[in-house]
């Protein structure tokens, strides 16, 4: 069992910045690739942003993965010392308003799609 609460969210003007941040707890936090979707009201919950079980290697593969949508703009971070993961949001925009949730799996390829843990999420509203 994996708990996984996130804060940071907020109300934040369009071209600001936020951090979110999700604290793990339960078992051990570098077992677990971590990422991060969003659901605005109305439209399907969405994959933001993955980061590897590794926060030290690094292959051609690469340790992150992000959605088109937000790449360049957001970046996802982790610090296993705190068991904790980060999603810096920069240049925001209106249409990045949504609740965003902290996700966990037991690997990079299938967190993007299939979570094994979710936090309860945390509101993201940007105004233009």
């Amino acid at each position: 069992q994996v708990q996984l609460v996130e804060s940071g969210g907020g109300l934040v003007q369009a071209g600001g910045s936020l951090r979110l941040s999700c604290a793990a707890s339960g078992r051990t936090f570098t077992n677990y690739a971590m990422g991060w979707f969003r659901q605005a009201p109305g439209k399907e919950r969405e994959f933001v942003a993955a980061i590897s079980r590794s926060g030290e290697m690094r292959w051609s593969g690469g340790s992150t993965r992000y959605a088109d949508s937000v790449k360049g703009r957001f970046t996802i971070s982790r610090d296993n010392a705190k068991n904790t993961v980060y999603l810096q949001m920069n240049s925001l925009k209106p249409e990045d308003t949504a609740v965003y949730y902290c996700a966990a799996g037991s690997d990079i390829r299938v967190v993007v799609t299939t979570p094994d843990y979710w936090g309860q999420g945390t509101q993201v509203t940007v105004s233009p």
